[in-house]
């Protein structure tokens, strides 16, 4: 008769009862290893979603993941407690059926078997399948976590692990996911190819959508089309029609003194009604005004709700700043929208490895992003803004001016008071690659 057939023939009922406890112990510790992983792993964000989605164990699962201190103590100490009972049952039982040589058989036992059963296999089973795993494990440490003798224990902890651990636990509600990781997400989707970089980059375009402000989005008060008031409507229907506007501001005495916006359609209603003589004043809509200093996302929402389609943006003294039109804030969510009207000119133009040629009026923040340099950002918001702060007056044509970051600068373009166009020259120690500008991307 074999070896192992004397131990199992020599194996009481007290053997066979503390094996038996061992294996329901090694079981337990399983799970509870099974549900710490996962339920770690889930994030409030994620549970909702699944609850949405009608998943069996999502509603438990919520209430868990609200409150992570709440099943965290009582998982971590009922796994110590299992372990350590079966521990010290196979020794009890090691040294019934091996005598001295008990010990060592004991301790390979609890270090193979226990590691390997009890902690590896859930744990990285959990860690491919946290889903699954968060959903079957959430109603049954729901359950203990209820049980009133574990409840209380796992206040105790909990009021024992707060007193011991520094800073007050709320320090970190402030958000359940930032900016930086929602991004970080998107990237990691793009790799595994679950979305497509069209949608990544929507993603950042709304993100960055509730950061902006008007001013950065605007037509210039030096790009406004606007006629006075008491310009017939036959020329300021000329003047709209040659600029490809649909509609235009009415000033007063000057563009500070805007008193109300003339609609295309509108005027030429008049003519053939044979008003053309009539002054455009007269026929112009309401303006309304928005300070440059306002974020789009609420501005979008307004301009949905008032139905119209442009507004005046003025500055903190009361002057006309410039413009802003339901398409640009569009455009700062699905890009560049262009139509017949619209002069086809690239926003980036690549001339070298280190070179680019940039409008002007381009965003100083989306330069960095693009060609991974760091100019500074500060009161301007445009390469042209920074190319006058960098100079303290206008600049010459050609003239080559040095960023803080060692980029290069050169005014390639002027136009009267205007930067059209800026040359940049990268340092040979910006080594990034540069994301390319979209296809078809251009100047409005």
């Amino acid at each position: 008769m074999s070896r192992a057939a004397v131990l199992a023939s020599g194996l009481g009922d007290a053997e066979a009862g503390i094996l038996a406890a061992v294996v329901v112990l090694l079981a337990v510790a399983a799970v509870l290893a099974l549900a710490e992983t996962g339920l770690v792993r889930m994030s409030k964000a994620r549970a909702r979603a699944l609850e949405e989605a009608g998943r069996r164990g999502a509603r438990s699962l919520v209430r868990l993941v609200a409150e992570p201190e709440s099943f965290l103590a009582p998982i971590l100490l009922l796994v110590l407690v299992c372990q350590l009972v079966a521990a010290t049952l196979v020794g009890v039982l090691a040294s019934r059926l091996f005598g001295p040589l008990g010990v060592a058989v004991a301790t390979l036992f609890e270090v193979v078997v226990i590691f390997v059963a009890a902690e590896a296999v859930p744990k990285q089973w959990a860690v491919r399948h946290a889903d699954r795993a968060a959903l079957i494990t959430a109603p049954i440490v729901t359950a203990l976590v209820r049980f009133p003798p574990i409840r209380l224990i796992s206040a105790l902890l909990v009021g024992l692990a707060r007193r011991v651990t520094p800073g007050d636990a709320r320090e970190d509600d402030s958000a359940e996911v930032t900016e930086s990781e929602l991004l970080a997400l998107a990237d990691v989707a793009v790799d595994e190819l679950v979305i497509e970089r069209e949608e990544r980059a929507l993603i950042s375009s709304i993100i960055d959508f509730g950061d902006t402000v008007v001013r950065e989005v605007m037509a210039p008060r030096t790009d406004i089309v606007a006629v006075e008031a008491g310009t017939s409507v036959a020329s300021a229907l000329e003047t709209a029609m040659a600029s490809g506007l649909s509609r235009i501001p009415v000033y007063a005495r000057t563009v500070d003194d805007v008193v109300g916006i003339a609609y295309t359609k509108d005027l030429m209603r008049l003519v053939r009604a044979g008003e053309d003589e009539r002054p455009v004043g007269e026929a112009c809509r309401p303006a309304h005004y928005v300070p440059e200093t306002k974020r789009v996302a609420p501005l979008l929402r307004e301009m949905q709700a008032g139905q119209y389609h442009l507004a005046v943006v003025v500055d903190e003294y009361g002057g006309t700043a410039g413009v802003v039109t339901l398409e640009d804030l569009i455009e700062e969510l699905v890009g560049e929208i262009a139509d017949e009207f619209d002069v086809d000119e690239p926003l980036v133009e690549p001339l070298s490895e280190q070179e680019y040629r940039v409008s002007g009026k381009m965003p100083v923040d989306e330069v960095n992003d693009l060609l991974g340099v760091d100019l500074p950002v500060g009161d301007w918001d445009t390469v042209g803004g920074l190319v006058l702060h960098l100079r303290g007056q206008l600049p010459a044509e050609g003239e080559r001016l040095a960023a803080p970051d060692g980029t290069v600068l050169v005014a390639e373009k002027v136009q009267g008071r205007r930067i059209g166009s800026v040359r940049i020259v990268r340092s040979k120690a910006q080594r990034a690659e540069p994301e390319r500008a979209e296809p078809g991307a251009g100047a409005a």
